[in-house]
């Protein structure tokens, strides 16, 4: 069971708690993620976990990783996210580039859950850029 505990704190900011752990959440974005915002960290974080750990257990050595997530809103309300693209971010070697989208790929069609409870409303696209 995952359980979390938001806490208003005043105007549209609250204090998200999982297992002692705080986070700042705030609509207005001054204070704190935007809760739309925050889901799409925990996609980048779910996604990169995996992807880590696929390349460590693949012997592929590199020394900086990040991801960017993108996406649009729909106008009507409830309004949800359209197409979600995450641009993946690696510095490797060129030689690489099969294993680190092998890597991507299962992570986004096998392992992270949140690209699975997303998948059923939005796309999910990536891109992947190589830095030396």
């Amino acid at each position: 069971m995952i359980r979390i505990k938001a806490t208003w704190i005043r105007d549209q900011e609250f204090s998200g708690n999982h297992e002692g752990n705080e986070i700042r959440i705030d609509g207005n974005k001054k204070n704190g993620h935007g809760p739309k915002a925050l889901l799409l960290s925990g996609l980048a974080a779910c996604s990169g976990i995996d992807v880590v750990e696929i390349l460590q257990k693949m012997r592929v050595e590199f020394d900086g990783f990040f991801m960017e997530v993108e996406t649009e809103q729909t106008q009507e309300h409830p309004k949800v996210f359209r197409d979600i693209l995450i641009i993946y971010h690696i510095h490797t070697d060129p030689a690489n580039e099969q294993k680190v989208r092998k890597a991507i790929e299962l992570s986004l069609n096998n392992y992270c859950g949140v690209s699975a409870m997303l998948k059923k409303n939005s796309r999910i696209n990536y891109r992947l850029e190589i830095e030396k």
